[in-house]
Order: structure tokens, then C-alpha cells, then sequence
């Protein structure tokens, strides 16, 4: 398994005491995993990983998590098996969106989905943290003022910008990482850059998400070192790196 990408650099931990650059680990490694880190879920009841008998509804696979603490994940299933890095790594957040999720399932009138949920599911399988020391850079990115961000700016965006990726789908794509890969930015304010301030301040932006707009798109291998893209000219590509249309300000 290919895990090289920086995008999997907050997950290096766990990526090696799983061995997971040999393969994919049993589903009861996940659970003793969890186990070991004393991971609970937003009603503290111990995590564990099980193999699903039958396909789940949304409905039904967000409600029994919260339930049992129970997370459905199939043997030898790159899509699940991100999706327990993420728990692993970031407990307290998946936590969390657990419950949003089902919070907002509680609140719908029938069975269509409805724009809370969207966003939350969009989040979980597509989400980016970004956090910003600086206002005006999240500016840019949510501008969608690729060049000048990226490049006229790239000194700062090192120094002042941290993107973690959280959504299990998009960590699954880039096991084999193509150019117009996008994710969409949770940003958030946050006093610091390290990875327990990032989740701290996810967890306290999910009261807040109502919709999938205020989730903007962000092309993932866009990211300073996350591709060969050491040039201006990287970030001209209009068919991968769109400019803001005026009727989406």
C-alpha cells in the first residue's frame, strides 16, 4: 500500500505500528488498536471495528455507531480501512461528527437528506482541515486566488497554513493521487498549528455547519510539496484551479 503521500503524515504512527505499507491489517488489529488508545465515542462507549453482516443505510450505520460504538468496516477495504485511520487519529473529531450526524438525522421530517446532513457527510468523506494564522490567507483560499495564495504567497502558506485531511474517500484517492483531486476545507481558527489544536478547534466548527457552502473546494495536490508544483505556472490551469464565479460570492 502506497502511503508516501504527506497527506498521510499525521497518520505516520499508526501507518507503521499497523504495518500498513505491508498490507491491510485484520479488522480485530483496528479494534486492539483502539483499544490500546482508549477510544470511546461521543457516548463513551468503547470503540471497537466489526465486520458489517449486510449493507447499511446511512441511517442505520451513523445511528449504530452512536449506539454501540460499533464502526461497520469490511476486511480488506481501502475505502474503511481510512476511515478507521481517521478514528485512530482523530477520535474526538469522528466522535463528534458521529453525533452531529445523528442529531441531524433525528431532525429530519422524512427520509430525504437535508442540507446539515450533506454537509456533514460531505466533511466525512471529502474534508480538509485548514488552519490559518493569518485571516487573510483562508481569504484567498476561500477566493479561490489560487496563484497568488499558493505561489506569491507560498512562503506564508508554509509557515502559517496547515492542511489536514480527514475525509476517508479523499485519503483512500490518494493512495493514488490524480491532479484534479479535490477536497472541500473545513477552516478553522485556530491559535496554533499542531494537530490537538486543529481537532480542538473541528470539533468546535461543527456547531456551526449547516451546509455544504461553506465547505470551499480546495485541489489537493495544489498544496506546497504535495505535488511537483514549484511553479506559477502549475497553478494556471484553469481546468483543475477554477476561479470564483461572481455568483458564488
Amino acid at each position: 500500500m502506497k502511503l508516501q503521500h504527506p497527506a498521510f503524515d499525521p497518520y505516520r504512527t499508526l501507518i507503521e505500528s499497523l504495518a500498513l505499507e505491508r498490507g491491510f491489517p485484520a479488522v480485530a488489529a483496528l479494534s486492539a488498536a483502539a483499544d490500546w488508545l482508549g477510544i470511546v465515542n461521543a457516548h463513551g462507549k468503547p470503540l471497537r471495528f466489526v465486520t458489517p453482516d449486510s449493507r447499511l443505510s446511512a441511517r442505520d450505520y451513523e445511528t449504530g455507531i452512536l449506539l454501540s460504538g460499533c464502526v461497520p468496516t469490511r476486511a480488506e477495504n481501502a475505502h474503511d480501512l481510512m476511515n478507521a485511520l481517521v478514528w485512530l487519529r482523530f477520535p474526538r473529531f469522528k466522535a463528534a461528527l458521529n453525533e452531529r450526524h445523528v442529531a441531524a438525522i433525528a431532525a429530519e421530517p422524512g427520509t430525504q437528506r437535508g442540507r446539515r446532513r450533506d454537509a456533514l457527510t460531505v466533511l466525512d468523506e471529502s474534508g480538509i482541515w485548514v488552519a490559518s494564522l493569518a485571516d487573510d490567507l483562508a481569504l484567498a483560499l476561500r477566493r479561490r486566488e489560487w496563484e497568488q495564495l499558493f505561489w506569491d504567497r507560498r512562503d506564508e502558506v508554509d509557515s502559517g497554513m496547515r492542511f489536514v485531511v480527514v475525509g476517508h474517500a479523499l485519503l483512500e484517492k490518494v493512495l493514488t493521487p490524480y491532479p484534479s483531486m479535490t477536497g472541500k476545507c473545513l477552516l478553522l481558527q485556530s491559535a496554533g498549528l499542531d494537530l490537538e489544536a486543529a481537532e480542538r478547534s473541528a470539533v468546535a466548527a461543527l456547531a456551526g455547519l449547516d451546509s455544504p457552502r461553506q465547505l470551499p473546494p480546495l485541489p489537493l495536490l495544489g498544496v506546497p510539496g504535495w505535488d511537483d508544483n514549484a511553479s506559477a505556472a502549475y497553478y494556471r490551469n484553469s481546468e483543475i484551479f477554477r476561479p470564483l464565479q461572481p455568483s458564488c460570492r
